[in-house]
C-alpha cells in the first residue's frame, strides 16, 4: 500500500445524517425521495414526489447528499441528490467527513462490494435492512484526498457522458411524438382515414419459449426494469434459475408494454436481439418493418396508456390482458403515409438505441474500474 494510502474505516469516512421530521413539519411542495423514485444499479433519479402526498415521518436532506437505500440494499439504489429535500426513513442521508471527497464517497457506497457487505449485514428476512452499525466497521484503502478528488472525476466523467445520453434520448423520443401527433392526431388528413386497431399491423405475443426450446441461458426483462421506453437493467439467467415468467421471446423491432399496473408505464421498443421478456409484457411485433415506429408510438402514446391504466381490474396487482392491447383502435393511414413517416422517425429511434448501447458500455466500464479503483488496485492521480 502506498504511502498516500491507508485502511480506514467507513464509520471514520461518513456521516449518517438523522434530521428527521414530521409530515405537519414540512411545506406540502417540499421535493420528496422515495424508493421508487432510485432505479437499482442506475445512479440517477427517475423521478420525484412532493412532501404532502406521503404521510409518515421523513429525513431531510442537502443538494450534494448521497441517498442510499437501506431496505433491500442488494438493490444498489445510491444517488447523490440533485436538490435539498426529504426522503423516506428508508433512505440513509449520507455526508463526508473530514479529508474525505463526498463524490468519491458516493462511488464507494455505489461499489458493488459495499451493497455486499450492506446486504450481508442486514436485519430481517422478507424485508432486510441494512445496519449503519455494521457498515462502519468495514475497512478500505482510502487514498489521499487529491486523489480522492481525482478518481471521482474519472468515473463522475462516465457518470456525465451517460445521463447526457438519457437527456438526448428524452428530447429525441418527445420530437418522434410531436411528429407522430402531428401526423396522426392534429392532422385534417388523418379525419379521413379509416379507423383500425392495432392487430391490423401486429402480431400479439408471437413467440415464446418452452422447456424444450429454451437455450441454455436468457438474458431476461422484467416489467419493474423498463421504465417509460427504458431498458434500465438485464439479467443474465441460467434456464434452470431464470424466472418461470421469462417466456416471451423479444427480437429487434417489437415493442412490449408491461400489463400489470400499465399506468407505471413499463414499455419499451427493443432494439437488439438475444433478449427475452416476462410474460407480463404484450409483445408486439410489426407485421411490417414500415410499422415500427408507429406502432411502438401508437401503442405507448399518454392517452393509451392512460386508457390502459382506465381499464386495468384487480386490487392488488390491477391489470389489463394483453388482447385488450392489441385490439386497441388506431387511425389506419395508407400504407405509403406510414413508409413515409418511418422515413422520419427511423432516424430518431435508432439514435435513441445507439445511445443506450453507449450507455450500456459506459456503465460497464464504470462498474468494473470502481471496485479496483476503491481497493487502490488501479492508482490514478492527476499529473
Amino acid at each position: 500500500m502506498g504511502d498516500n494510502v491507508r485502511l480506514r474505516h467507513f464509520g471514520d469516512c461518513a456521516r449518517l445524517v438523522r434530521d428527521t421530521c414530521n409530515p405537519t413539519d414540512v411545506p406540502p411542495l417540499t421535493p420528496y425521495i422515495g424508493l421508487e423514485h432510485i432505479p437499482e444499479n442506475d445512479l440517477h433519479l427517475s423521478d420525484y414526489g412532493f412532501a404532502g402526498d406521503v404521510a409518515s415521518t421523513k429525513t431531510k436532506f442537502k443538494k450534494e447528499d448521497i441517498l442510499f437505500g437501506k431496505l433491500r440494499p442488494y438493490f444498489r439504489k445510491v444517488i447523490i441528490a440533485p436538490f435539498d429535500g426529504v426522503c423516506s426513513t428508508d433512505i440513509w442521508v449520507v455526508r463526508a467527513k473530514k479529508e474525505v471527497d463526498q463524490k468519491y464517497l458516493f462511488y464507494w457506497m455505489a461499489s458493488h462490494e459495499f451493497v455486499d457487505q450492506a446486504t450481508q449485514g442486514s436485519e430481517g428476512t422478507k424485508m432486510p435492512r441494512a445496519k449503519w452499525e455494521y457498515i462502519s466497521r468495514f475497512e478500505q484503502p482510502v487514498p489521499s484526498l487529491p486523489e480522492q478528488h481525482f478518481i471521482a472525476e474519472v468515473l463522475g466523467a462516465l457518470d456525465d457522458k451517460i445521463e447526457l445520453n438519457r437527456r438526448m434520448n428524452a428530447t429525441l423520443e418527445s420530437m418522434a411524438r410531436a411528429v407522430f401527433k402531428a401526423w396522426f392526431v392534429d392532422s385534417e388528413e388523418a379525419k379521413g382515414w379509416k379507423v383500425g386497431i392495432l392487430e391490423e399491423l401486429a402480431d400479439l405475443n408471437p413467440e415464446a419459449w418452452s422447456n424444450k426450446s429454451a437455450p441454455s441461458q436468457v438474458e431476461y426483462i422484467d416489467l419493474s426494469n423498463t421504465k417509460w421506453g427504458t431498458i434500465e437493467e438485464t439479467i443474465i439467467y441460467s434456464w434452470k434459475d431464470a424466472p418461470s415468467r421469462a417466456r416471451r421471446i423479444l427480437r429487434p423491432g417489437d415493442t412490449i408494454l408491461g400489463t400489470v399496473r400499465p399506468g407505471n408505464g413499463s414499455y419499451a421498443l427493443i432494439t437488439r436481439k438475444g433478449l427475452t421478456g416476462s410474460t407480463g409484457f404484450a409483445v408486439l411485433r410489426p407485421k411490417s418493418v414500415a410499422y415500427r415506429e408507429y406502432v411502438y408510438l401508437a401503442t405507448t402514446s399518454k392517452e393509451n396508456i392512460e386508457w390502459f391504466a382506465h381499464l386495468a381490474d384487480g386490487a392488488a396487482y390491477p391489470a389489463i390482458r394483453p388482447e385488450i392491447v392489441i385490439s386497441s383502435e388506431i387511425a389506419r393511414p395508407p400504407d405509403e403515409i406510414l413508409e413515409k413517416f418511418s422515413t422520419i422517425a427511423k432516424p430518431l429511434m435508432d439514435k435513441i438505441a445507439s445511445n443506450d448501447e453507449q450507455s450500456r458500455t459506459l456503465a460497464a466500464l464504470r462498474d468494473a474500474l470502481l471496485p479496483r479503483l476503491m481497493r487502490g488496485e488501479v492508482r490514478i492521480a492527476p499529473s
